[in-house]
């Protein structure tokens, strides 16, 4: 996908990107460990790094803005993302904001000297460089439409929900920088219907994201993450290594090979109104969905009926249930 954001990587990307803090990026999944396990929503399709959605969420942002500064902010942005990324949220129990791990980038930043030579290099300070959030093309409130938004959702609509790259092209084509309702910047559809049309895609990817499969496992994941540091297996400094070195660790070590090798064999979720032992869990989630503006008309919520039905069926979608979920290797 990344091609697809801007006619070419600018140097200076492809220098911060280059970092040892960046590459650990590259062992870092978008999934949250989900992908690991054997529940047919993760089958048959692509693997996705945390080191190109950052990319991708820089070139975006340079497309649109041409400031290197909010552009080395955006690729900064999961620098401090731990081994399965929100799964540690989890771990923290912060499943509904998930922002738990995003403490520590501007201490990564400060503590690399590579990366301090590069922005005295480019005239950049911390400052500029550690905080994405201050840069509304970059990120913002949701359900506006931001570059970290717009990366992962066209991703997804095209190695899960199958969406050809000649729409996903005309639909990135259609965007621009515009003003919102509230007088800020924020990225803008021209056309109305592309916009319904992104809604929808959209959405059935939040469902992805907030499905049983994915809430359980996460879970699942979390508790079998706090229990490797209880034990010592790991050490919170394993954390913000790689997803391979901590799964040989979990692998190597008689408390939890078997614990992760369950983890892995999950394909079956039964449900249930009653939590009848503590191996069955009930997960809430944050519900992340998009409402773009369309220049000079609106939210696409407030022009698109449908849209807004769907939106409010999924906001007010309940999980207070309970799951569990197991595979061949489980009793």
């Amino acid at each position: 996908m990344i091609e697809k954001y801007h006619e070419t990587i600018p140097g200076f990307i492809e220098e911060f990107a280059g970092v040892r803090e960046m590459l650990r990026l590259k062992d870092i999944g978008m999934d949250c460990g989900c992908e690991y396990t054997s529940f047919g929503l993760w089958k048959g399709i692509s693997p996705y790094r945390r080191y190109e959605h950052s990319i991708g969420v820089a070139l975006i942002v340079y497309h649109f803005t041409g400031d290197m500064k909010q552009t080395v902010a955006a690729l900064f942005h999961d620098i401090a993302s731990p081994v399965f990324a929100h799964v540690v949220d989890f771990m923290n129990h912060d499943y509904l904001t998930q922002e738990s791990t995003e403490s520590e980038t501007r201490k990564i930043i400060e503590n690399s000297r590579e990366i301090r030579e590069l922005l005295d290099k480019y005239g950049l300070t911390v400052d500029e460089v550690s905080d994405y959030h201050k840069y509304p093309i970059a990120d913002n409130d949701t359900p506006r439409l931001s570059s970290d938004r717009l990366e992962y959702t066209l991703v997804n609509m095209s190695r899960s929900l199958k969406v050809s790259d000649t729409v996903i092209k005309y639909m990135y084509k259609n965007l621009e920088v515009g003003i919102n309702e509230y007088g800020e910047e924020e990225i803008v559809f021209k056309d109305s219907q592309l916009a319904r049309d992104f809604v929808l895609y959209a959405l059935r990817n939040s469902r992805n994201y907030v499905s049983d499969e994915d809430r359980y496992s996460m879970e699942r994941l979390a508790r079998l993450l706090r229990k490797a540091l209880d034990h010592n297996v790991l050490t919170a400094e394993d954390l913000y290594t790689t997803e391979t070195e901590v799964i040989t660790k979990l692998q190597e070590s008689e408390l939890t090979a078997k614990d992760w090798l369950e983890y892995c064999d999950m394909s079956v979720l039964e449900k249930s109104e009653v939590k009848f032992d503590d191996r069955w869990l009930q997960i809430d989630a944050k519900k992340r969905y998009i409402d773009p503006y369309v220049k000079g008309k609106g939210r696409v919520s407030d022009l698109y009926c449908d849209c807004r039905m769907k939106i409010s069926d999924f906001l007010n979608c309940m999980f207070d249930y309970y799951l569990k979920g197991y595979g061949y290797a489980e009793d």
